[in-house]
């Protein structure tokens, strides 16, 4: 069986920092090319960030120089940390990976961002 679960959203205040987790069974990480999106109401999911098998990251540009995606390999965790947190970060953030066999969603969890 493969499952991703995400972890470590909540309330947090502008300008302030929330790490995220994303622990995987069933699928090796580092073989996967994995992916934070992110879906507030009534918008689009949207892509924020991907770290490839290679170790290669990208990010969107609203997050460039605030969000950081890593991997920790012995853990089978990838880890999205936000920092200068926006209102406009408000969202339902959702681990996926993508490897040979198929793709693969968590259930999500909430990040909201309000003072």
């Amino acid at each position: 069986q493969v499952q991703l679960v995400e972890s470590g959203g909540g309330l947090v205040q502008p300008g302030g920092s929330l790490r995220l987790s994303c622990a995987a069974s069933g699928i090796i990480l580092s073989s996967n090319n994995m992916a934070w999106y992110r879906q507030a109401p009534g918008n689009q999911r949207e892509l924020v960030a991907t770290i490839s098998r290679g170790g290669s990251t990208n990010y969107a540009d609203s997050v460039k120089g605030r969000f950081t995606v890593s991997r920790l390999n012995f853990v089978n965790t990838v880890y999205l940390q936000m920092n200068s947190l926006k209102p406009e970060d408000t969202a339902v953030y959702y681990c996926n990976a993508q490897g040979d066999r198929g793709v693969y969603w968590g259930q999500g969890t909430q990040v909201t961002v309000s003072s």
